[in-house]
């Protein structure tokens, strides 16, 4: 993983989703093939979230960009 290229090959910005993002999320998590990673764009940061991504077989990287701006890379383990 490499957070400060940004070279996810997925990105996904929950900034834009209306209402619950966590459906959109796994979603794209679930499209992910081996080796590809996603890059999630929040306004917080998602640490509730971190456990579910850990139980499903994901790693994560989490970066602040900018003031208010979360970007965490999300992969499988």
């Amino acid at each position: 993983m490499s957070l400060e290229s940004a070279e996810a090959e997925r990105r996904l910005d929950v900034r834009e989703i209306d209402g619950e993002p966590f459906g959109d999320i796994m979603a794209a998590l679930n499209e992910l093939d081996s080796g590809e990673s996603l890059l999630l764009i929040n306004s917080f940061e998602p640490e509730p979230f971190y456990d579910v991504i850990e139980d499903r077989g994901f790693t994560y990287e989490t970066a602040t960009p900018e003031p208010d701006v979360w970007h965490v890379e999300i992969e499988h383990a």
